[in-house]
């Protein structure tokens, strides 16, 4: 097997390029400017980038080869992550590696503020002497409002407790068992800013998220508040801060992050009550040593057949969630191919029904992705994947939806996969408790080991028309090892699974739709 390639286009941490060269060359170039990244990019396997290289739909569309896009970071806003999931290529980044040194930073900011120390700092060496103009508050007692409760919000909570600080939290995610464990109290965003102190953030820019923090929101805070953000610029609507400052209306913040960086002009570098530091919130050496491990462990991962942990374009369970739903992967797939070798027809809709057990999984799109990707991988000529598989199927006009119900009539666990085409619909159910079984084919219940050559038939429940299709098999020397029947009441539609012990030519099943009383007949190899 060749070698895989990996490029590393940024600065970082040499132990990171070392766990990368017992199983790929590396070749690190941080200086590759963009036009040369388009030129050079077919020729490798993985990427790693830090925030200079800019991974843009053109330099994705000249990747041939390339697998997965490593950010050795939190954000990805330099990497087209939509354009690399069309195209089937994993996105990962480190989020865990700045969890603690954002948060300590984060502290620090507040530190600040509540002792003037930067204020304080900076008249000393002026030469002054002004301990009265630097009266501070203290943190103990106070209460902390944390806006996101993720990896970073979590460790400002575990600090912020050793201050003895009060907490609030604001964050739909959150359950009340995480939220007891930590020893903080779920709020709603108006009294968190009524009654915090000192109020952090910790969320993602996002369409939400922008300006969330502006004029109404500095109108409900106290006038001796605090606020932080070591998130993202924008959160806060900085002409809205301004004025917060100015006019009282709060007592200071602290900034890491700006909607313009450097923020050059702004007003705010002249006030006193704010402490600005240059977006290095992430910027220790242990946080760029990790980043640099985590990134070069997840490459290494997908070199070796396993699925990384933090990937952005697909859905990453925990090891007991995907230990518990690893048997449905399997028959999925299995139900999804028979489904496209037995359907007929371009198709239009894909429905997924989960039952049982199963419905109660917090996430089962990775098993969407899997009847999708093993439909479509049967029927395109493009390679389709676990990331790429649903936008695909939309860009073909192949609608999915998704159910649960409660009830799985009599197993543990059900899954239900039916597909409209342009020439019908066909449904397939199957369970993986104890082990993997087709057990319904449209409305018929049946009991089949999905894996073998089959031919699957419906004909009408009439004596003879079960002899005479193993006759015509017979005829061809195809021997039959299992059947299976299924029908609704006698002399009615029934259907059969026939295991046959070889490959079933074409002309056969044409002859055995052509038997009287037998409606249609398919050959299917799982």
């Amino acid at each position: 097997m060749d070698k895989k390639k990996v490029i590393i286009a940024d600065q970082i941490n040499d132990k990171g390029v070392d766990k990368l060269k017992d199983i790929a060359e590396v070749i690190v170039d941080t200086d590759i400017t963009q036009e040369q990244l388009i030129g050079a990019i077919k020729d490798f396997d993985a990427i790693i980038i830090r925030s200079r290289t800019k991974i843009t739909r053109e330099v994705i569309e000249a990747a041939n080869k390339l697998k997965i896009i490593a950010r050795a970071g939190v954000g990805v806003d330099n990497v087209d992550v939509e354009a690399a999931t069309e195209k089937g290529i994993m996105v990962v980044n480190a989020p865990e590696s700045t969890s603690i040194t954002v948060a300590e930073h984060a502290m620090g900011l507040i530190m600040a503020l509540a002792r003037k120390i930067s204020i304080a700092d900076k008249s000393v060496k002026e030469g002054k002497w002004e301990k009265s103009s630097f009266m501070g508050i203290e943190l103990c007692g106070k209460t902390l409002g944390i806006i996101g409760m993720g990896r970073i919000g979590t460790q400002v909570a575990v600090r912020a407790k050793a201050f003895e600080m009060d907490i609030l939290v604001n964050d739909p995610y959150i359950t009340k068992g995480a939220a007891s464990r930590l020893g903080v109290r779920v709020v709603d965003k108006k009294t968190l800013l009524k009654d915090a102190d000192v109020i952090t953030i910790h969320v993602p820019l996002t369409p939400e998220t922008r300006h969330s923090i502006s004029k109404d929101e500095f109108e409900m805070m106290k006038e001796t508040a605090f606020i932080i953000n070591c998130a993202r610029g924008g959160v806060i609507k900085e002409d809205d801060l301004y004025d917060a400052l100015t006019q009282g209306k709060i007592a200071g913040a602290g900034l890491d992050v700006f909607e313009n960086e450097p923020p050059e002009g702004s007003p705010l570098l002249e006030l006193d009550n704010l402490v600005a530091t240059p977006h290095i919130g992430a910027s220790t050496k242990e946080a760029q040593r990790d980043a640099a491990i985590i990134v070069a462990n997840e490459v290494k991962k997908l070199f070796m057949n396993e699925v990384p942990k933090n990937v952005l374009n697909m859905p990453v369970l925990d090891p007991e969630t995907f230990q518990a739903i690893k048997p449905y992967v399997h028959l999925s797939e299995k139900l999804a191919d028979l489904l496209i070798q037995a359907a007929k027809g371009n198709i239009t809709e894909v429905d997924i029904t989960y039952c049982g057990e199963l419905a109660d999984f917090p996430s089962v799109d990775v098993l969407n992705r899997v009847v999708i990707k093993e439909m479509l991988n049967s029927i395109l000529t493009e390679p389709v994947n676990m990331i790429n598989a649903a936008t695909i199927a939309k860009k073909r006009g192949i609608v999915l939806t998704e159910s649960k119900r409660s009830e799985a009539e009599g197993y543990r666990s059900l899954i239900r996969v039916k597909i409209k085409s342009d020439e019908g619909e066909m449904s397939i159910e199957g369970t993986a408790t104890p082990k993997p079984r087709i057990v319904r084919i449209d409305e018929y219940w049946v009991n089949v080991k999905p894996e073998g050559t089959m031919v699957i038939t419906r004909y009408k429940d009439l004596p003879g028309t079960i002899g005479t299709i193993g006759t015509k098999l017979g005829e061809h020397g195809i021997n039959i090892a299992k059947m299976q029947v299924g029908r609704q009441k006698p002399g009615g539609e029934a259907v059969m699974v026939l295991t046959v012990d070889s490959k079933v030519p074409s002309e056969v099943i044409e002859e055995i739709r052509a038997l009287e009383h037998v409606y249609d007949a398919v050959y299917v190899q799982l």
